[in-house]
């Protein structure tokens, strides 16, 4: 019997030429991405392989967890630029936690942002800040754009599809984790990637890769329905590029 359904692509194969990464944890010691300065040589030659152009590196910053600062990921990038000359092609942001001190941050304008005022941010996996909608107002009034990292990966707001689509509402913009689509954080997210992805709701990817082990997924076979889907979400990624 003949079959008619054409074969999931390995994700790899998605990515374009130019591709530009918005979010990834590969400046060394400032995080729980890469380590030392040659894992990051690895991971970015690794990325490159697999046809990413340009990265934003995005290191968490996490009240006493990781509290990085805006003068710290620059000294830091700026280091790595001069062991690998990579600087045409490598910048800086943050991936920040919206927790108690975040407001604190917003105030004083201290945050490196993806690209002109749009800034990564993240939630808790246990549970929303109580004054999330607060804290996505003061951010709009500041002028700001808030690019909510992997939301498909908040099981918390998985039981109702309106969840994301009251955060579209109070002005978050949504990037997806590329290894979501190959089921890599398990069949929960991989549905709710799918129906995000259906519903229009995604915005951006990024790889959000944090060691060798994640590259290697890159070579699996998507698993989600909405391929076309996200190969467009995979191409608005050029607003990033600064070739263009």
């Amino acid at each position: 019997m003949i079959s008619f359904f054409k074969p999931k692509p390995i994700l790899s194969a998605l990515i374009l030429e130019g591709f530009v990464d918005i979010h990834s944890h590969i400046l060394p010691g400032l995080d729980d991405g890469a380590k030392t300065m040659a894992q990051s040589k690895e991971l970015i030659q690794g990325m490159q392989s697999i046809g990413f152009s340009e990265f934003i590196a995005t290191p968490h910053t996490m009240t006493s967890v990781w509290d990085n600062t805006t003068e710290g990921i620059q000294a830091v990038k700026h280091s790595l630029d001069q062991e690998f000359d990579i600087e045409a092609y490598l910048r800086c942001a943050s991936e920040y936690l919206l927790d108690t001190s975040f407001l604190d941050r917003l105030q004083k304008d201290d945050l490196l942002c993806l690209k002109d005022k749009m800034v990564l941010v993240e939630l808790s996996y246990l549970q929303p800040p109580m004054n999330l909608f607060e804290i996505l107002f003061e951010l709009q009034l500041k002028g700001y754009i808030p690019v909510l990292a992997h939301p498909e990966r908040y099981k918390y707001y998985f039981s109702d599809i309106k969840n994301f689509e009251r955060l579209k509402k109070a002005g978050c913009m949504f990037q997806l984790n590329l290894l979501s689509a190959v089921g890599h954080y398990g069949p929960e997210s991989l549905k709710i990637t799918d129906d995000l992805l259906n519903a229009g709701l995604i915005d951006f990817v990024g790889s959000d890769i944090h060691h060798r082990g994640h590259l290697e997924l890159f070579e699996k076979k998507v698993r989600i329905k909405k391929v076309k889907a996200l190969e467009k979400v995979i191409a608005a990624n050029v607003l990033f590029s600064q070739k263009t």
